[in-house]
């Protein structure tokens, strides 16, 4: 068993270090005609790759390719990303944002004060009290919760949702209607637990199957996300998925290798390429307490193939077939959590209380099944993003979407997009937007400004 311990980092050291030798970025849009090339070399400390990963992936940015080195007390990245249209990076506020979330001033409390992070949606929304629901999905079931809320005057200011294996897992972000501050009666925090518990639990009895938790602080919300549904072992739930839910286009190839020459341990994956992609691996690699050495991104047409070279937090690779079967369906799982084949459903309308329980509603009444949602509020517009499936795990209709617009077209704007995969052969049918894609990350300019 190969035994190479990740190196100590003294926090007086690190701070010296990073005082003597600052990190240094630059974002070269010179090199290649069809991509913008970061790179990022530092004074290597644990967890510094998912840092950066995460500050591209917050900016919605595409990574087309990636080189990781961070083996001894150097970090040297090199990331080739776009836009969301495939285009460079060439908005002179967003490269400022990128050289100071990286750079040196990205290591200070007061350097970052006016750079939003992904803390609520892309942005991070005043007083608010974060709220955490996990447990076992159902149609309708987020129209509950947000039904709960509503009547209790609770305001949803932003919300990402996700299912995986029949579970689901929520963080939302909710202010008191009235104060339009953070909730901090006891009281009622008690009764919208205790409410949101009860839905929860739906037919069982056993406490276990539904779990809150409040917290007053900022989450990345993302890799709240992910940890939720690994520490529900969501990724042990073999035979409930079906083909339905992922397709054959969305099964990834993941391999276990040794490395006997450097000791580490190899983990490959062959997937279909979509944002975010090396965002969940490396979380879910960090979060399982392994340390990612070297790193090999590519992307070929519609596949991705990455390559990570890893030993776990303690020196050692993996060495049983129960570790590594561990790890595969680890990222199997991280990998489906976020895909979301079918329909998308964009809406855009006056925020109020009670808006989510009404739109969450009127998707129910019209039997639809949300598998994944994000809520941002941007000043008084709310913006809502639904994937959507029929309560059998089907394609939507066209009648069902006719007649959503008929319900709600006279109330808010609804933009109904297809899965990229098959935009090519279908276009995505607008009313009241243009026929673009929307993203989080296009709002990042309103906050830069």
């Amino acid at each position: 068993m190969a035994k190479v311990c990740w190196p100590y980092f003294d926090p007086e050291y690190e701070n010296l270090s990073v005082r003597i030798n600052p990190p240094r970025v630059s974002v070269d849009n010179t090199s290649c005609r069809d991509c913008t090339v970061v790179k990022v070399d530092s004074v290597n400390k644990p967890g510094i790759l998912l840092e950066v990963v995460q500050i591209l992936t917050d900016l919605d940015f595409i990574i087309t390719k990636a080189y990781v080195s961070s083996d001894g007390g150097w970090f040297m990245d090199v990331f080739h990303v776009t836009d969301q249209q495939g285009k460079q990076i060439t908005d002179g506020k967003t490269i400022d944002y990128i050289e100071r979330a990286l750079g040196p001033k990205g290591h200070t409390t007061d350097g970052m004060k006016n750079c939003p992070g992904k803390r609520v949606g892309v942005h991070s929304v005043g007083n608010h009290t974060a709220i955490e629901l996990i447990g076992r999905d159902r149609p309708g079931l987020l129209s509950e919760i947000s039904a709960v809320l509503a009547n209790l005057h609770f305001n949803v200011a932003a919300a990402e949702v996700w299912t995986h294996n029949r579970r689901i897992a929520c963080v939302l972000y909710v202010n008191d209607d009235p104060t339009s501050r953070a909730v901090d009666d006891p009281n009622r925090l008690s009764i919208m637990e205790e409410q949101l518990k009860h839905i929860l639990r739906g037919c069982e009895d056993d406490d276990k199957v539904a779990r809150t938790s409040f917290s007053m602080g900022f989450t990345h919300i993302d890799r709240r996300l992910h940890q939720m549904l690994f520490a529900d072992r969501d990724y042990e739930g073999g035979g409930v998925t079906t083909e339905v839910d992922y397709p054959p286009s969305f099964k990834p190839k993941i391999t276990v290798e040794r490395c006997e020459e450097k000791g580490y341990s190899v983990v490959s994956v062959q997937c279909k390429d979509r944002a975010k992609l090396m965002f969940d691996i490396v979380c879910t690699l960090t979060d399982m307490q392994y340390v990612v050495f070297h790193a090999n991104i590519s992307s070929n047409g519609p596949y991705a193939l990455q390559e990570y070279f890893i030993r776990h937090m303690d020196g050692c690779t993996l060495d049983t077939e129960g570790e590594k079967e561990r790890v595969i369906k680890c990222l199997e799982a991280a990998i489906h959590r976020r895909v979301s084949e079918g329909l998308s459903l964009e809406l855009c309308a006056k925020d109020r209380v009670g808006l989510l329980s009404e739109v969450t509603r009127i998707l129910r009444e019209n039997g639809l099944s949300v598998r994944r949602a994000g809520v941002s509020t941007v000043g008084e517009q709310a913006v809502n993003v639904f994937y959507v499936r029929d309560a059998y795990g089907n394609p939507v209709d066209t009648k069902t979407i006719e007649a959503l617009r008929k319900e709600i077209g006279h109330t808010m704007m609804l933009n109904v997009k297809k899965d990229p995969a098959s935009a090519k052969a279908h276009e995505a049918e607008t009313s009241g937007w243009a026929k673009t894609s929307f993203f989080f990350g296009n709002l990042l300019e309103k906050f830069l400004a």
